[in-house]
C-alpha cells in the first residue's frame, strides 16, 4: 500500500479554513455514487500494458466501499479506459505525440472494447445494480468522454466517493472537472493508487487543498454509517 503523507501545514491551512477537518462527514447516500475509475485488466494484471502493483492492493477497500455504498441505496459506476476510432481521432495530440508508433498501436489495441486488457479486474464485486461505464479520455466529465454527467444528474446524485488508479491522472482529472461541475467529492486516500507514493501524495495534497474531502476508507464507511 501507499504510505499517505499529506502535508500537515497543508492539513492546518485547510483545517482554519472549513472549521473541520473532513466537510462530508456524513453522506446522503442516495445522491452519493462510487465511482471506481479504470480498475481494469490492464491495469492491474501483472505484465500488463499500464500496470500499476499497488492497484492490486486496493481492491478490498474498493469492494468494502461498493458494498455499504449498494447497501444503503447508493450507485456503483465502474468506468473503463476506452480507446476507439473516434477518440484517436479527436484526442489525436496524445496519441501522436505522448506515445511512439509502437506504444500507440499496444494502447489502442489493449484498451479496445472487449479485449481482455479493457475489462475489469475479476477480483472486483460487480452486482446488477452497479453500472459500467465507458470514458474516451483520462477524465470522465471531459465533453463527449462518457455519459457520466447526464446518468449521475438523472439520478439526483451531487456527491461521488472516488476509488481507482491512476491516482494522479484518471482519477485526479475526473475529480477536479467533478468539483467545478458542483459535485461534493469524496477522494479516499487509500483506495486510489498510483506507481510511485510521491505521485500518489502530491495528489493528495491537491485534492484536500481545493477539491475534495479526503478520507480513508474507515473514514468513509463511517461517514455512511452516520448517514444511514
Amino acid at each position: 500500500m501507499h504510505r499517505i503523507q499529506i502535508s500537515p501545514d497543508l492539513l492546518a491551512q485547510v483545517r482554519a479554513q472549513r472549521g473541520a477537518a473532513h466537510i462530508f462527514d456524513k453522506l446522503d447516500i442516495r445522491r452519493t455514487a462510487h465511482l471506481i475509475v479504470d480498475l481494469q485488466n490492464g491495469f492491474m494484471q501483472p505484465g500488463a500494458p499500464v500496470e500499476v502493483p499497488i492497484a492490486r492492493e486496493i481492491v478490498a477497500s474498493v469492494n468494502t466501499i461498493s458494498a455499504a455504498v449498494r447497501e444503503r441505496g447508493g450507485q456503483n459506476i465502474f468506468l473503463r479506459m476506452t480507446i476507439d476510432q473516434e477518440s484517436q481521432s479527436s484526442w489525436s495530440n496524445w496519441f501522436a505525440y505522448m506515445h511512439s508508433g509502437a506504444s500507440r498501436e499496444a494502447m489502442a489495441k489493449a484498451f479496445a472494447r472487449d479485449a481482455h486488457y479493457w475489462g475489469l479486474w475479476p477480483e472486483l464485486e460487480v452486482r446488477g445494480s452497479d453500472i459500467a461505464m465507458d470514458k474516451t479520455r483520462f477524465g470522465a466529465f471531459v465533453p463527449g468522454a462518457s455519459r457520466l454527467h447526464e446518468v449521475l444528474q438523472e439520478r439526483g446524485i451531487d456527491t461521488l466517493i472516488i476509488t481507482g488508479t491512476l491516482t494522479n491522472c484518471c482519477c485526479e482529472s475526473t475529480a477536479r472537472d467533478a468539483m467545478q461541475m458542483n459535485y461534493k467529492i469524496v477522494f479516499v486516500a487509500d483506495a486510489n493508487a498510483a506507481l510511485t507514493d510521491a505521485a500518489h501524495n502530491a495528489t493528495l495534497d491537491n485534492m484536500v487543498m481545493l477539491f475534495a474531502d479526503v478520507m480513508t476508507t474507515q473514514e468513509v464507511l463511517a461517514s455512511v454509517s452516520r448517514a444511514a
